[in-house]
């Protein structure tokens, strides 16, 4: 399977350890990441339109090339079967902000690469604490981010049609495993308030990620020094959302 995400640094915490994972996994992919920080579906577009050579690149989650390339570029260099997009993490929650720059991504996408499923990647709502500079837009409320950003993104996995569902998983974890009860002195899931642990963190997006490309149940699979009792919490929260 190969994918490729046009994405911002979201979709690196998620591509981080997805290949390895799948090599765990014994499950075959190739991972293609187009990364701008911080960069909005207006400016993807924007980038399209201008095809600008404007985005650093990075295959299987940790092999950055020096080279700058083009959404162009990329959507010509090969078939892929699975293409992501996702919106900025601090309009996540803003549908207005997705259009008309979302509906003609698509289309974009299609002209080059008619066969691939599309996916709409759902992030996450920062932490509670979190220092970034647009968390005043949800009132510096993660459950608000949450709920605003699940109204979003369901209208927009209507329009992309299908959607990977890793800030549904964060969200759950935060609320059910008692190591990421954050507001009471646990882990945290974000690294900084707002992008993943290198630990959990981006480990279950990893796994989110997987599983609802594969469409195989999520199992712990041993990874660093993780404890494998979380892990399987992980993944029946994963396959619970997954496949509900």
């Amino acid at each position: 399977m190969k994918i490729l995400s046009i994405g911002n640094s979201f979709s690196d915490d998620s591509h981080a350890y997805l290949y390895e994972l799948s090599k765990k996994a014994e499950v075959e992919i190739k991972t293609v990441n187009l990364v701008i920080g911080g960069c909005s579906l207006e400016r993807h577009f924007q980038n399209a339109e201008a095809n600008e050579k404007a985005y650093a690149l990075c295959i299987n989650g940790t092999d950055w090339k020096e080279e700058r390339i083009s959404i162009e570029d990329a959507l010509k260099s090969e078939e892929f079967d699975v293409i992501t997009l996702q919106q900025v993490s601090h309009f996540s929650g803003m549908y207005e902000t997705y259009q008309p720059y979302l509906d003609s991504l698509i289309s974009y996408v299609k002209e080059y690469q008619p066969n691939a499923k599309l996916y709409f990647h759902k992030t996450w709502a920062y932490e509670i604490d979190s220092n970034h500079s647009e968390y005043y837009l949800y009132n510096n409320d993660q459950s608000l981010m949450y709920k605003k950003l699940c109204e979003a993104s369901k209208i927009a996995v209507e329009k992309v049609g299908a959607v990977i569902p890793t800030g549904d998983v964060i969200q759950t974890m935060r609320e059910k495993i008692p190591q990421f009860d954050y507001k009471n002195g646990k882990e945290s899931l974000c690294r900084d308030g707002f992008h993943l642990s290198l630990t959990y963190g981006r480990y279950a997006a990893a796994l989110t990620w997987l599983t609802a490309l594969t469409g195989k149940k999520a199992e712990p699979i041993p990874f660093m020094e993780l404890d494998i009792n979380i892990l399987s919490q992980i993944s029946d929260i994963i396959n619970e959302i997954v496949f509900e």
